[in-house]
């Protein structure tokens, strides 16, 4: 019936390039979508009150949950060349938007993940912070803090299985897609449409099964080393 858990999507970092596309993806299939974020919300991932009061609002269950928050560049912050370029400050925020964030996010939205049934949460990682690919070096601090979520997926997967055993928690990589996001260094890799990738992760999050919790896929739905 409409409105229920089965036809149910929340977007979290809704009004991004990527996330934006995938909330316009599901109400394409005719789900009922509610987006978050910071530019039509004021929601603030990093400010663990912010995401308690916003989630907080919110009754499950939601068949569908997706953390699309993030940033690569942050208070103009370019990604590291090399450990010389490395600071305290620019660390710290890459952790509070790219690792804690996604995490408080986690903390307040598993509640709405249904006891019972499929579910799948997907949260936004990168190729960059699996610690087996890295073949090249630099961007320390998004590397890290990519890591550092991955890790936070992994662990958060274990404990969902405990309580709703066909829930799928996966970090998701979703290739370089042409947003704002990548536009200084989308020449150096081959880019998506925003549209596109959507369709590419939803085909990806469509084929999971509970065997597949706790995992890190790419938009291929080939897995990433960790």
């Amino acid at each position: 019936m409409p409105g229920d858990g089965n036809d149910r999507a929340l977007i979290v970092g809704a009004s991004g390039g990527i996330g934006a596309a995938l909330a316009a993806a599901f109400a394409a299939r005719g789900a009922a979508v509610h987006g978050l974020s910071r530019s039509g919300d004021g929601l603030d991932v990093a400010d663990e009150a912010s995401v308690a009061r916003h989630l907080g609002t919110l009754h499950g269950p939601f068949a569908h949950i997706l953390i699309a928050t993030g940033a690569l560049v942050i208070d103009g912050s370019e990604p590291e060349k090399t450990i010389r370029a490395l600071t305290p400050d620019a660390m710290r925020r890459q952790f509070e938007v790219n690792a804690i964030g996604p995490a408080m996010v986690l903390k307040h939205a598993l509640r709405l993940v249904p006891r019972d049934g499929r579910a799948v949460v997907g949260v936004l990682s990168a190729r960059v912070g699996s610690i087996g690919d890295n073949a090249l070096g630099g961007w320390y601090s998004y590397r890290t803090a990519k890591a550092a979520v991955n890790q936070v997926v992994r662990t958060a997967a274990i404990e969902l299985r405990r309580t709703r055993p066909e829930a799928i928690l996966v970090a998701l990589h979703p290739g370089t897609v042409a947003t704002g996001f990548t536009a200084a260094y989308a020449d150096r890799y081959p880019t998506a449409a925003p549209a596109q990738a959507a369709a590419d992760l939803l085909s990806v999050l469509d084929g999971l099964s509970p065997a597949d919790t706790g995992s890190f896929f790419d938009w291929r739905g080939e897995r990433v080393p960790w």
